[in-house]
């Protein structure tokens, strides 16, 4: 990657990151958590003048995610659980959405050593989830290389997590979907079938947003060709979700809709299966275990 290319893709995750409005409340329900009415193991025995230099190190090879979530923990154990007077200085050396191998130094923090040692896990918690989606998300979109499908994820996510996780999909090079049910419609089989049918769902949700004064895309499900049959045949979507479906279903689908709606593939599609399903043609492909099913990256703080 060229550097103007580079620092595109910094700025941009930069904004996304500064743009999640409840960061700092979600790092202080986090901390509350974990501190409780103190930390006593530090409290016992480390003096509060005493200070330490420490560095985040990490322990495998992957994409970085969560240095802001990391600094803002450090510092805000130090403005407002310990009220320090010590000064406290973080130097990242890696940036979200780096590839890191094992033993690179991510950043380094000097300050008091009781602050170091009580945000040290809260810290590690946030980086490590969110690096270990970045990691897998990077993995997947390689998978896809050469090819015009965009990986999505989902709105399996974490409760209050959300923003963060796919700010994470993102630094992996995935694409976003909607990021909740207010800022895009997706009529999916239950809603298609509590509305009574294909039609009755479409119209409906037409009627709505025009009341509503809503101007938000269409998604609906289809769970087989007949079911495909019927949305063609009535218009009025923007994108056709097809669900569980095998490959050589998928291809017949896809060429039936023949690029008159946006197309996406979903349920159950894992790496092993991941290039097959997006040789069909489809425009997207959705997996929710990006976020739901992710193991943490091995991120680590020691003294220096």
């Amino acid at each position: 990657m060229g550097f103007f290319s580079y620092l595109c893709k910094f700025l941009k995750l930069f904004d996304m990151m500064n743009n999640i409005p409840n960061l700092d409340e979600l790092i202080s329900m986090a901390l509350l958590e974990d501190v409780g009415d103190g930390d006593h193991s530090t409290l016992a025995c480390i003096p509060p003048t005493a200070t330490a230099q420490a560095k985040m190190v990490a322990k495998q090879d992957g994409i970085l995610c969560g240095m802001e979530v990391g600094e803002r923990v450090f510092r805000f154990v130090n403005n407002s659980f310990y009220h320090s007077e010590l000064p406290i200085t973080i130097t990242a050396l890696k940036h979200d959405g780096d590839e890191v191998r094992k033993g690179d130094v991510l950043m380094v923090v000097d300050g008091a050593s009781g602050v170091i040692l009580t945000a040290e896990r809260t810290a590690l918690n946030f980086m490590q989830r969110l690096s270990g989606i970045a990691t897998q998300t990077h993995k997947m979109v390689a998978m896809l290389e050469g090819m015009h499908t965009q990986l999505l994820d989902t709105r399996k996510t974490t409760p209050n997590m959300r923003l963060l996780e796919k700010y994470a999909v993102k630094c992996g090079g995935g694409t976003n979907h909607r990021i909740g049910l207010y800022d895009m419609v997706m009529l999916k089989d239950n809603h298609i079938d509590f509305a009574g049918g294909i039609e009755a769902a479409i119209d409906r949700t037409h009627d709505y947003l025009k009341a509503k004064g809503k101007d938000l895309k269409i998604e609906i499900e289809v769970r087989n060709l007949d079911e495909l049959e019927q949305v063609m045949a009535h218009g009025g979507v923007h994108r056709i979700m097809l669900d569980n479906f095998d490959v050589p279903t998928l291809k017949k689908a896809v060429a039936r809709i023949g690029g008159q709606y946006e197309t996406e593939a979903s349920g159950g599609i894992t790496e092993a299966t991941l290039r097959e399903y997006a040789e069909s043609g489809v425009d997207f492909i959705s997996v929710g275990a990006l976020t739901h099913h992710i193991k943490s990256m091995d991120i680590s703080l020691v003294k220096n």
